[in-house]
């Protein structure tokens, strides 16, 4: 069975949806037969990489609500995340474009080392004082953090056209299935689950699409039919 993840580095509920879908994974009966992929998303598409500013302003300033409100909705994720175990600053954090991060975890992913670059993402964007935005250094080491070669980082970094393709795939496909924000969760490409829900929310949506898995039904039994199988391939008969 195959979960596929669309989420964002800025999005605090995508790292506490990661989180919550990974407790409820790890009670699953059936986890190790569960292949987990994640996707890019991001939520302010085409913005410059050098546009960055703190997360309090961003938040006033995009929901048109005073600072004063703005902090107390970061406390309120604070506070959840705290619940999951997850350390989060709710002062003083930035906000910025994720695009070069999203093309670093697809040259992470094509390393096998994916799921490692973007905890170090999020643990640096949520719990860490120094920036991850607009600074391609920060991100070569967090890369090398998670594994990666630090040139082959670099050089991803210096070229805009990196992966660029495979991120704008992903988020064309996140509209395609009706994704209209994230963090969002595609299990067998059958259910999908929005936000970040409560554990016992992803524990029954995999039991769920796990139980109505349905067996291979083979249109046609014909046990004369050429084939090749573990012991070679037959022979065609002579007429």
């Amino acid at each position: 069975m195959r979960v596929e993840i669309w989420s964002d580095i800025a999005c605090p509920w995508c790292y506490v949806g990661k989180a919550r879908f990974e407790k409820a994974l790890a009670a699953f009966p059936h986890r190790e037969r569960v292949e987990v992929v994640h996707r890019s998303f991001e939520l302010d598409p085409g913005r410059a990489k050098g546009d960055v500013q703190p997360v309090i302003g961003m938040l006033a300033q995009k929901y048109g609500m005073s600072e004063a409100r703005a902090q107390a909705a970061e406390d309120n994720v604070g506070a959840q995340a705290a619940a999951e175990g997850l350390p989060y600053r709710t002062r003083g954090r930035d906000d910025g474009g994720t695009f070069d991060m999203h093309r670093l975890l697809h040259h992470a992913r094509a390393k096998g080392r994916e799921d490692e670059l973007l905890r170090a993402l999020y643990r640096a964007n949520f719990a860490e004082e120094r920036s991850v935005f607009g600074d391609d250094e920060r991100l070569v080491e967090l890369a090398v953090d998670a594994g990666l070669d630090a040139d082959g980082a670099r050089e991803v970094l210096a070229d805009p056209a990196a992966y660029a393709d495979d991120v704008r795939a992903e988020e064309r496909e996140a509209v395609a299935l009706g994704a209209t924000g994230v963090p969002f969760f595609v299990i067998d490409r059958a259910y999908g689950v929005s936000g970040a829900q409560p554990a016992e929310v992803f524990e029954r949506a995999l039991a769920r699409a796990w139980g109505e898995r349905s067996p291979l039904t083979l249109v046609d039994r014909d046990g004369d039919a050429e084939a090749c199988g573990p012991d070679g391939c037959a022979v065609p008969r002579q007429g």
